[in-house]
Order: C-alpha cells, then structure tokens, then sequence
C-alpha cells in the first residue's frame, strides 16, 4: 500500500496512526545495527499518533499527513530537542524554535518518529564522519550507504518510517537515496524553505526528501514545498500539485543525454543499466537527444572552494562562547576557542575549513573564490542553454555502487568524486531526482538522475513516476 492509500485508510480508521508507530519503533529496535537514527522519539512519536487516532473516531478534521511517519536528519532544527549535526561540538544544545518544514508536517499531523545519524555538519558522501559512529548500508552493512544524509536514506530503507527528510548541498540526498536503492529528491534553491536548517554553504543548501518510490515522495513534497518569509532565499513562486504529474506517460518529452555523464570513471554495469532505462523511454515515445554540457568537469573542482568558504564563514560561530561544548581548562580567550574547536570538531570538518579559509585569504581570494564563483555561473548558463532544449536530462546519480567502509579514508580526493554527477544541479541551482536503476553483479543498488530546470519538479516527477511504473530495472530482482 503506497503513502497515499495508506493515509487514506488511517483517516477511515480502517488502520490505526499508533498501530503504525508501534511496528515502526519495532523495526527501528532491530536494526540498530545500522545506526540510522540519533535519537527516537517515541513518547512524541506515541503521543501524536493517540491524538491523530482520536481525532478521527470523533470526526475531527486531521491533516494531510495524518498517520504518515517521518524521520527528520539532524541537521534539522525541532523545538525542545536535541540539535546535534552529528558533532561533539553541539551536543547538549537544545533548539529553541523549528524548522519551517517541521512546522508544516507538524500542521499536517506527519508523526516524527526521530532524528537520523549523519556525516558531520553534513561533510561528506560516506556517513563515516559522525561523531555517533558510521551508518551502515542496508544491503551490506559492511558498505557505506553514501551522504551526508545517509542515515535518514538507510531509514527509509529498512522500512522504520514511510518517508524522512535530509540535505542537500552536493548530492547528500541523491547519491545515498542511488546507493540505498530508494529516491531522493534535490529541489530547487528556494522552492523549500532553508529556515531551521542549520548552515554548511548557505548558497547550496537544500532541505530535500525521501521515500520509497516517486509517489510517495510527491504526497511529502507537496507539504513541505512553498514560500517562506523567514527565509529570505524562499521564492515567492506558485507550487503546483505534483500528484497531478503522477500517473502520466512520457509521449513526446525531449529527455537529453550528456556524454560527459557517461565517459571513463563510470562503472559499465550502472552505464548498461541506466541506458537500458533511456531505451524503454524512447520505446514510450519519448525523444532523446545527445547534448553536450562540457563544463561539467570542473564541477567538483568549482564546488569544493565554494562550499568550503562558505563553510568556514559559517562555522565560525561554534567557538564555545554562545553554545555547544566549550572548553573550560584554558583560561585565555584565543586558547578557549582553539581548543573547544580542536575537541569538537571532526577531521572533515576541519578539513573544510581550513580549505575554506585559504582561498578566502587575502591572495587567494581572486584565484580561487572569485574564479569559481565566475565558473558556477557559466554552469548556470550552460543548464539554460540545453534546457532551452530539452526538458530533462537522464545521468548516473554515482560513478559507482557502494564502497566498503574505510575503503576512501584516507584518500579524501577519491572520495569528493563520488560526487562528480550530482554538484553541478547544486550549483546551477536547478532540481534533480534519483530514482532507482538497477543492481550490479553484487546485488548492490544504483541509481538514475533526473535533471530539469528551476522550479520544473513536476517534469521530474512525471518521468520518476513513469520509471517507476513501467521501466523493467537491470538486475533488480
């Protein structure tokens, strides 16, 4: 039974909110091995699901999401709990105020069950980087299952809530979603509002959804999507109902084909699988088209300064002073912020920083920030041209299936090009969805990228959907 039916029947009373969170918080008790959550909580988790179920026995009005539950990445601020981002140097602090998506699942009666492990301030594309220890992929838990938000991915995976949501700033949403074998969803900058989350590289950033199929996604994604005044990157743009998009066929859609996606670094079973998908497409009556995007390439190059600078800006405010963990044997005031920073943060982190630094430092500032930001741009440009084109663009979501915990630790650059296909849509600012592929050899998942333009989420749900419904996947049984 898919989300909306499964709402559907919660709302009828044929199926009970707190039945559900009973199964849940059983199957989030065994599989702890995981590691997927930080917290549970099932005193308000119980509690919601009693008042949803009493509501409907006495023909209260109930939200949209009435009975549907969720898993919230800790990045993600919610009133009176715990905010951690998986780091030392904020645990302890309790949020005064939430998040506006958590506002609007609270109004439309979502349950939040708990808050999902993650990679450090969502530093990375492995989840190895907590401080609560690595999450571990579901289908082999000696294998990574791809981040920063690879603990929310893995919850949904393992089938301990309906959907869940995490980040996005360079693909920490899509490539755990691809390497998990569920979807994920990176919206457009401003089509959800960022209040609430808490900041790696503001111009980047995006809260963003899971779920089990295209379908599903679309019932979380119509509630959380929208204009916010808090957040003065909100676009202030109407939001279609994107159920609508669902259902539908790709008949006469213009899908195009970069070759730069499917050079040399790409593994041939993820290639064969995806462009098998791209035939079924074409059989339907979709037109696909070869396009070039060649400055794809220096993409992960372009999107490494960025994040790092703004990363560094914006973590300047953990320095033991205002909240968090503060170091109390230094007396000095210079020495207490060196040291709590030192104990607080993990490796990446201060790697990032000390990255994000130097090429904002005086000297550096033109032949790095500057010219990446002048980079990021002529990216922008090149998705408007081919956009003018097409309607989406089908690409890998990861060059390859999950690698083995440990496997990249201490090779940092292998590791930022596990992102080679995804940083681009963030730094175009466009949309992009993963959708599952296939399984190799291994029986490891992959995923399918879908691009399309700003604000076009509907184009990438009709084809998700499609896929979904009628693509026979490579090797996924």
């Amino acid at each position: 039974m898919n989300l909306q039916a499964t709402i559907a029947a919660v709302k009828k009373g044929e199926v009970k909110a707190e039945e559900r969170v009973n199964k849940f918080l059983q199957v989030i008790q065994s599989t702890k091995e995981f590691n997927a959550y930080i917290k549970i909580n099932d005193k308000q988790a119980k509690a919601k699901a009693v008042s949803v179920d009493h509501r409907i026995k006495d023909g209260r009005k109930t939200g949209k999401l009435a009975g549907c539950v969720v898993a919230i990445k800790d990045n993600i601020n919610i009133k009176d709990q715990e905010t951690t981002c998986a780091s030392n140097i904020l645990k302890g602090f309790i949020s005064p105020y939430s998040a506006t998506v958590i506002e609007k699942l609270e109004q439309e009666d979502a349950i939040i069950i708990g808050k999902t492990n993650h990679d450090e301030f969502a530093m990375g594309s492995s989840d190895e980087n907590s401080c609560f220890g690595p999450v571990k992929n579901p289908h082999d838990p000696k294998r990574v299952p791809g981040g920063s938000s690879g603990g929310s991915a893995v919850a949904v995976a393992l089938d301990t809530v309906d959907v869940a949501l995490g980040s996005e700033t360079g693909g920490s949403v899509r490539q755990p979603a691809g390497l998990t074998g569920i979807t994920g969803l990176k919206p457009s900058y401003g089509r959800v509002s960022r209040y609430g989350l808490v900041a790696f590289a503001s111009s980047l950033d995006q809260i963003s959804p899971f779920a089990k199929d295209t379908a599903d996604l679309a019932v979380l994604f119509n509630v959380i999507a929208g204009h916010d005044e808090r957040d003065s990157t909100s676009a202030e743009i109407e939001v279609p109902d994107y159920s609508a998009y669902l259902n539908k066929d790709v008949k006469g859609m213009k899908i195009g084909i970069p070759k730069e996606y499917f050079a040399d670094g790409l593994d041939g079973e993820i290639r064969d699988g995806i462009l098998q998908i791209v035939e079924q497409l074409k059989a339907a009556g979709a037109e696909i088209r070869d396009v070039e995007l060649p400055l794809s390439e220096y993409g992960v190059a372009a999107y490494y300064i960025l994040a790092t600078a703004e990363a560094s800006s914006n973590l300047a405010r953990y320095d033991g002073v205002r909240y968090g963990h503060r170091n109390k044997d230094k007396a000095g005031l210079t020495e207490m912020y060196a040291q709590t920073r030192n104990e607080g943060f993990g490796d990446e982190v201060k790697r990032r920083i000390l990255l994000g630094t130097y090429v904002l430092s005086h000297g550096y500032y033109d032949a790095y920030y500057k010219k990446a930001q002048k980079v990021r741009r002529l990216i922008k440009n090149e998705f408007d041209s081919v956009f003018s084109e097409v309607d989406a663009l089908i690409t890998p979501t990861t060059p390859t299936t999950a690698f083995l915990i440990g496997e990249r630790a201490d090779d940092p650059l292998q590791m930022y090009l596990s992102d080679v296909y995804t940083v681009t849509a963030n730094l175009g600012g466009i949309c992009a969805l993963n959708v599952r592929a296939g399984k190799d050899k291994n029986k490891l998942p992959f995923g399918l990228q879908i691009m399309a333009n700003q604000f076009k989420e509907e184009i990438l749900f009709q084809i998700g959907d499609f896929i979904d419904r009628k693509c026979t996947r490579y090797q996924w049984e």
